[in-house]
């Protein structure tokens, strides 16, 4: 049970980091607000470190080091989703997509996730479907391009939940330290590459801010709930995510949705619920 209560409080924080790096990005460039943020939650994960004793192997950085650059590419393409559509179809669509990843990988490997879990993967295609139609309005349209964003992203965190999750709990929160180092240096080349500057708004920075402590605080918490539970499980519980994301957009934001898209939201939170079965 505590594995599970550890996940579904990661999945608040990457939710509501989401909704604030989504904030960020519509007024400055989100592999600015990626970077900044990551930069700025330097000194929360060199206390967890501190505080959470581990000795950590060469895997466990390896997995930690490689599962940075998938997260680090998955939160650039997610903030630019969220900046430029409608927060409460996007989230949803990259978390029921990360959610399915590690059902499809089950396939590939010849581990059948079972039937409730493949239920689930195709309730999944009909959720992005219907939350996908949209028509007239900014509060209503959801380009192609959106969702295929929002796709994107959801391979990339399935990707970077995978990955991570390999990581021994013995190896405390060295794993986490190791995906922001490789995190901020795919940003910063990125950076460097395209001539975005790094410079930020007061407004923008404090969003940028609330988003990198949450984020690095959820990675910390999946963490640890992977590595005392079942990684299929805690990642369905993680990617539960959106439900934050959602309210605030729905609360702050004012949103409106059609009710074709809110009724596939309430598939994709089917959805998510069988995969983590």
């Amino acid at each position: 049970m505590f594995p599970i209560v550890l996940a579904a409080v990661s999945a608040v924080a990457f939710g509501t980091a989401d909704f604030s790096g989504g904030k960020a990005s519509r007024h400055a460039d989100p592999i600015a607000v990626t970077v900044v943020s990551q930069l700025l939650s330097v000194p929360l994960l060199l206390a967890l470190v501190l505080l959470v004793p581990g000795t950590p192997g060469p895997l466990d950085l390896a997995w930690g080091l490689l599962a940075g650059v998938a997260g680090a590419a998955g939160v650039m393409l997610l903030y630019k989703a969220l900046a430029g559509g409608v927060m409460a179809v996007v989230a949803p669509v990259t978390a029921i997509t990360a959610a399915v990843v590690p059902i499809v990988a089950g396939l590939v490997t010849a581990h059948s996730p079972g039937t409730l879990a493949l239920a689930g993967a195709g309730l999944a295609v009909v959720a992005i479907a219907l939350v996908s139609l949209g028509e007239g309005g900014a509060t209503g349209r959801v380009s192609g391009r959106l969702i295929g964003m929002a796709l994107g992203a959801g391979l990339l965190f399935g990707i970077f939940f995978a990955l991570l999750g390999q990581a021994d709990e013995g190896a405390g929160m060295w794993p986490v330290a190791a995906v922001r180092v490789s995190s901020i240096a795919f940003g910063l080349a990125l950076a460097v590459r395209t001539g975005v500057r790094l410079r930020l708004e007061p407004r923008v920075f404090r969003w940028a801010a609330a988003a990198g402590l949450l984020d690095s605080a959820a990675n910390a918490l999946f963490l640890a709930a992977a590595g005392r539970g079942h990684l299929s499980v805690v990642a369905a519980i993680a990617a539960l995510c959106p439900a934050s994301t959602v309210l605030l957009a729905l609360a702050v934001d004012r949103e409106r949705l059609r009710p074709v898209q809110l009724a596939g939201l309430g598939f994709a939170a089917g959805a998510l619920v069988l995969a983590s079965i």
